[in-house]
């Protein structure tokens, strides 16, 4: 089995604007990746530029997504294009006493790569059930999972995460010295994905889970 490398720096991958913030330790790449729930997958398609939200999870050292076998952004990454995959979390507004000095406390990663259909069964069904978990822990246990049809008409791509970098910004506003002394309310608004009070499908008798009632990424 080949040793999956800790350090994920290229060129392309290089955090140029603002180089402290820029990470490419492996380890905070893949924590980002874990917590956030949704994608953005980019890539070229007949020259133009396309950037899809979707749903992806992570095992191992790969990052996965999928979708409808008729979805153009499947087939079109199948066939080797190229894919630049980010995501982020936000953790807070940060409010400083000038309006330029404004920014947002947070956690990004971007992934470079070329995808491979996932073709093997066992792979997909694992990678389907990770999916799942992703989204939900514990839910793969009770709901019932892909049948044969449902597993042909979903494409699954599997993307190596070889090269990639975090970029991540916290604490207090950073202003202009003469600034300082304005009368201006400075600091972070923290913020956080809080999960509501479950609404139970009219047509659902059971018990709402723990897993539901306790979500939390």
């Amino acid at each position: 089995m080949t040793e999956l490398k800790t350090e994920l720096k290229t060129d392309r991958t290089t955090v140029r604007r603002l180089p402290k913030r820029g990470n490419y330790d492996r380890a905070t790449v893949e924590a980002i990746l874990d917590e956030a729930l949704i994608c953005h997958v980019g890539f070229i398609v007949d020259g133009s530029p396309v950037v899809i939200p979707t749903i992806h999870t992570r095992v191992g050292g790969t990052l996965y997504f999928h979708g409808s076998a008729a979805s153009r952004m499947l087939r079109t990454l199948r066939d080797g294009v190229e894919a630049c995959v980010t995501a982020t979390l936000l953790d807070g507004l940060v409010l400083a006493r000038s309006t330029f000095h404004h920014s947002m406390n947070y956690r990004s990663a971007v992934v470079f790569g070329v995808a491979r259909e996932v073709t093997d069964r066992k792979e997909k069904l694992t990678v389907l059930e990770a999916l799942v978990e992703h989204v939900c822990r514990g839910r793969s246990a009770e709901a019932r999972g892909p049948n044969e049809s449902e597993l042909k008409q979903t494409l699954v791509l599997a993307l190596p995460i070889r090269e990639a970098s975090a970029k991540i910004r916290t604490g207090p506003p950073i202003d202009d010295e003469e600034d300082y002394t304005m009368g201006v309310w400075a600091g972070v608004l923290p913020m956080r994905l809080v999960p509501g009070e479950p609404i139970r499908d009219e047509r659902s008798s059971a018990q709402v889970p723990e897993y539901v009632t306790r979500y939390s990424r």
